[in-house]
């Protein structure tokens, strides 16, 4: 917009209507390019109008008072500007510019009387808001009025909207008389509301969410839809863009939410730009659940299209399915960034529970910084196949329309991966794959651009990591595709180059979505919610189909799976008890590990016939690592039979917790483990063989009774 420099040839506007505010007026800026101002010229008999329809904005309903005021008696100035005043209010915002909210600020004392009568209710309700304009009656021209408006944005100083239906902190003057609103049942119902769940079941929820901690009646009906309906239009009107400029609204975000943020660096010239986020709730997740068990990692989400990869921290929960506890945004993979947020996640949880430890570390890219893992969490690192099972396939299919092909393909390709343990050379591996499938030139190219300069790299990682098992590769999977169908969506592909849309996106659908699903699942309540949770992994769907469902072929060999759905259907699986076994069904072909793989490879594993997992085999050749004798060292061959013999242990009471069905008789067979001393407690008698003196006896009876009255009094003046 123009800048002008003279109000000379500036339009006097007088809008149409009773009352106009801001909306109704043609701004234009009057200053310097240094400083400068939006300016509007009005009838001065129109003031109050202005100053009425302002107080009306429906987002931002306020008063105005007058926070500055002079005036000058005509005739007084003998040389003058054109833009001098004879009059000059200064009008602020009611809810402003003191805060008296968290973290505000008071002005100093001021010299002169404030005009009180249009100040806001209560002085608790002013937010530091800065919305403030000028009125000033010209010099030269009395009958008109200069409108200066130095900030018309209802916002603090951080930026943020600080009063009126959109400030999700707003507190009225009837808060009193609203019924008790728990953060559970807020946060069930800001869920409901981020998942497009109608607002008359949303209400309905809300209702019976409040009646849990009170009675109900028709006023608190009537505050409940006023709550939900003004919940909803928080929502529905909120918006990641809190700044035109990507970076700023960043810092305003995080600046704003800084309980969420555990570690934050802004771009420079020498450093990357690093965001970590973990809400308060997925802190509680990881310390219940990442306890002395498996912290798994979706490490390169985002890689291509979004402008920041996106990397997720999950545990598993008590179904075993990925929870997501932590979001790092960043493109700095070097160990010494890597270990600065780690080591600020592992500080924020061990504020909350010093003794939480993590019993494994759970990747899914080699070129990882494993040093990091094991200096900062202490735990052994472990490596999950689904990322590169899911690449190669999903562009096999793409690239390979014959599907007797694909087979054969990926099957060669699971043959190289086997092979790490067997001592197969890799360049003549390659060199075969090559010329068997020569006519395949589409997929050919693409694995050798993007895989032939890796593959060792991935394949040593293999071989010396303990690998993870199909359970965990489908749960980090269906975190993955979740992910993606919530920010791939065809209405935001213009926003994934903003990381203000990203985080906002990640901490209110996506975290609202894991948050009803846990609580459907825990409460038993949202039946739906629950069913559509439990079912969301592919081996949960596998535990689904019953054993008969699955018959085997000898020449050549292939499986049959009977389709739950329609019993006509049958699904193939080729290479059936391999990671790398291709089945014929919609969710395969599209890249993921599917139900009917994973059963097949559940009934090759109980058969002698058939090899085992890959899972399977790093743990058994970790094993014979370890039982091997040192050379000439007879010590060294006591130490690696213990950790063996500890190992087998927990390996196999692992396998008997997860196979039994009553816990209790796994528990009564464990060893008693005293805690601290003051925890045991003694009943019965003393022994016989104790020889005491009457004396003694009569002392022992008089200080017994003793204790027994005190203790009478205690307890008589706890009542008292």
């Amino acid at each position: 917009m123009e800048i002008i420099e003279s109000i000379d040839n500036l339009q006097v506007q007088d809008p149409p209507g009773e009352d106009f505010s801001s909306a109704d007026l043609e701004w234009v800026k009057f200053g310097t390019a240094e400083r400068c101002d939006d300016v509007a010229l009005i009838p001065y008999d129109r003031v109050d109008a202005f100053i009425i329809g302002e107080c009306s904005c429906v987002e931002c309903p306020t008063r105005f008072h007058i926070e500055r005021g002079r005036k000058r008696a005509r005739g007084s100035l003998k040389q003058y500007k054109n833009d001098e005043y004879l009059e000059y209010r200064m009008y602020w915002c009611s809810f402003g510019p003191e805060n008296y909210g968290e973290g505000g600020s008071i002005l100093p004392s001021r010299r002169y009387r404030l005009n009180t009568r249009n100040r806001a209710a209560i002085p608790q309700s002013m937010r530091g808001c800065t919305c403030h304009f000028v009125v000033k009656r010209l010099y030269a021209r009395p009958s008109l009025a200069l409108l200066i408006y130095n900030d018309r944005r209802h916002v603090n100083k951080s930026g943020f909207i600080c009063h009126g239906p959109l400030d999700k902190d707003a507190i009225g003057p009837g808060a009193k008389n609203i019924p008790y609103v728990c953060s559970e049942v807020q946060q069930q119902t800001m869920s409901m509301i981020y998942l497009g769940i109608p607002e008359e079941n949303v209400l309905e929820k809300h209702i019976e969410g409040i009646e849990r901690y009170g009675g109900s009646d028709g006023k608190v009906k009537s505050l409940a839809c006023q709550y939900v309906q003004k919940l909803g239009m928080i929502i529905k009107r909120s918006t990641h863009e809190l700044d035109l400029d990507d970076q700023a609204s960043v810092r305003l975000w995080v600046e704003r939410n800084k309980k969420s943020i555990f570690f934050y660096r802004d771009s420079s010239e020498t450093e990357p730009f690093i965001l970590g986020v973990q809400t308060e709730w997925q802190l509680q997740q990881m310390t219940r659940f990442g306890h002395r068990s498996v912290v798994a990692v979706d490490s390169t989400f985002g890689i291509k299209k979004l402008k920041y990869p996106l990397c997720t921290l999950l545990v598993f929960d008590s179904r075993q399915h990925a929870l997501p506890v932590a979001w790092i945004i960043t493109r700095s993979v070097a160990k010494a960034d890597v270990s600065k947020w780690m080591k600020s996640l592992l500080d924020r949880v061990h504020s909350v529970d010093p003794g939480w430890k993590a019993n494994g570390f759970l990747i899914d890219d080699a070129a990882a910084e494993i040093e990091p893992i094991r200096e900062i969490f202490s735990c052994p690192v472990l490596f999950s196949l689904w990322r590169v099972r899911r690449s190669w396939l999903r562009h096999i299919v793409k690239k390979c329309t014959n599907v007797e092909v694909q087979r054969e393909m990926f099957k060669r390709l699971g043959q190289i991966v086997y092979n790490i343990w067997g001592g197969a050379d890799l360049a003549v591996s390659l060199e075969e794959l090559s010329l068997d499938f020569v006519d395949q030139t589409s997929f050919m190219q693409y694995f050798k651009d993007s895989w032939v300069p890796k593959i060792e790299m991935w394949l040593t990682t293999m071989r010396t990591l303990p690998l993870g098992s199909q359970e965990s590769s489908g749960a980090i999977e269906a975190y993955h595709v979740k992910l993606k169908t919530k920010l791939y969506d065809d209405s935001h592909l213009g926003s994934l180059q903003r990381v203000d849309w990203l985080v906002h996106k990640l901490t209110t659908e996506l975290h609202s979505s894991y948050w009803l699903d846990r609580y459907a699942d825990e409460s038993d309540s949202f039946l739906n919610v629950k069913e559509e949770y439990v079912a969301s992994t592919s081996w949960h769907r596998a535990l689904q189909i019953p054993e008969d469902s699955v018959s085997f072929n000898r020449d050549p060999l292939f499986a049959r799976v009977v389709s739950q759905k329609d019993r006509c259907v049958n699904r193939v699986v080729w290479n059936p008890g391999s990671e790398f076994a291709h089945c014929d069904c919609e969710w395969s072909l599209q890249g993921n590990l599917c139900k009917h793989v994973i059963k097949v490879n559940m009934t090759c594993g109980n058969l002698d016939s058939q090899k085992s997992s890959m899972s399977f085999q790093s743990l058994k050749n970790i094993l014979m690592d370890l039982w091997k004798k040192p050379v000439d060292d007879s010590v060294g061959l006591d130490i690696s039979m213990a950790w063996t013999r500890q190992m087998l242990d927990q390996v196999e009471k692992l396998v008997r917790l997860s196979k039994c069905d009553d816990i209790s008789l796994v528990v009564k067979d464990m060893p008693l483990k005293w805690v601290a001393k003051k925890h045991r407690t003694t009943c019965g008698r003393q022994l016989s063989s104790v020889i005491t003196s009457p004396s003694r006896t009569k002392n022992n009876r008089k200080n017994s009774s003793a204790a027994k009255k005190s203790r009478k009094r205690k307890r008589v003046s706890r009542l008292r």
